[in-house]
């Protein structure tokens, strides 16, 4: 069976812990990036040794807000990510992109695979595509959907999404029974299908049939045993099997690398050490990938140059738990 793609092999290499962004960088709430910036921006992060740029799938503005936040909500003007991810491709040339995640419950799957293949072609095998339920009832109802089965309709969709992103003529068959004909000649290689969040499944489902689990930040010792129970379910369905880890997390970097670590909601902040720190504790633990997500004010150029120079140097080899 043909393996996975370029991307799969730059955010996972044996090893090593890598990491990503979240895009759009250096833009404020509500408001539209510059796609000016963010395209020097990939570039930057792609000179720096980042090994992934991510981008979200929010359909529409509606506004939110952290249950910890005392602001009023606030909508997020995001671009669709297909297109949004077809930008920063073009900018760059080795650095992977993702999407964390498609709202499959929301996304007919022959669409999601239409966009995906044309967006792994166009970024020469650099594409991840990562699959959630959705959570906001606002957006189900505008699309007529029903909240409350989008567990079961992620299931049901997601054989075919495989089938049609699948190299593989025995995968492929599913789809050609079910809709007659491809929707674009197979890819060389297979492109990654992480779940995004729980995606209201089980583990077990999750290891069976994804190639990764992507899941949020968590105090460590909290994430320690998230990270267990996921390899627990991998030996369970799998045996000696291995998939990926992938958490995301907020950062505020602080210009003072000595500066110590304190916790953020769904992150931490602090400097440069005590990250790299930081990730070093989560590598043993198992994560393989870190996607951050940007905050705290400094311009995002100086926050990717200080990641670059004081913390990716020092996630070389090193045993993983």
């Amino acid at each position: 069976m043909p393996g996975h793609n370029a991307a799969y092999d730059t955010l996972f290499a044996p090893g090593r812990l890598t990491l990503g962004l979240m895009t759009p960088l250096g833009s404020d709430a509500g408001a539209q990036p510059d796609p000016g910036q963010a395209t020097a921006l990939a570039r930057l992060a792609e000179a720096q040794g980042f090994a992934a740029l991510w981008a979200r799938d929010v359909p529409l503005m509606v506004p939110q807000r952290s249950p910890a936040d005392t602001t009023a909500p606030q909508a997020s003007a995001v671009d669709d990510p297909f297109v949004w991810l077809t930008l920063l491709a073009g900018a760059t040339s080795r650095i992977a992109i993702g999407l964390a995640a498609a709202v499959l419950p929301l996304r007919h799957p022959l669409h999601i695979a239409k966009a995906a293949l044309s967006l792994e072609r166009v970024s020469n095998g650099r594409f991840v595509l990562g699959l959630g339920s959705g959570d906001r009832p606002e957006e189900f109802a505008a699309f007529g959907a029903v909240l409350e089965q989008r567990a079961q309709v992620f299931r049901e969709r997601w054989p075919l999404l495989r089938a049609a992103l699948s190299p593989d003529a025995q995968e492929r068959a599913l789809m050609l029974q079910q809709v007659g004909y491809p929707v674009l000649p197979a890819p060389a290689a297979r492109i990654p299908m992480l779940v995004v969040g729980s995606a209201r499944q089980s583990l077990q489902w999750i290891a069976e049939h994804a190639d990764g689990w992507a899941t949020y930040h968590r105090e460590e010792a909290t994430q320690e045993g998230r990270i267990g129970l996921w390899q627990h379910a991998l030996r369970q369905k799998l045996g000696s099997a291995r998939k990926p880890f992938v958490q995301s997390a907020q950062l505020q970097l602080l210009e003072d690398p000595a500066a110590p670590a304190t916790p953020l909601e769904l992150g931490l902040r602090g400097g440069s050490a005590a990250v790299r720190d930081y990730l070093q504790r989560m590598h043993v633990l198992g994560v393989d990938h870190v996607m951050f997500n940007l905050s705290g004010g400094r311009p995002a150029a100086e926050v990717i140059e200080q990641i670059g120079a004081e913390i990716i140097p020092a996630l070389s080899a090193q045993p993983s738990g």
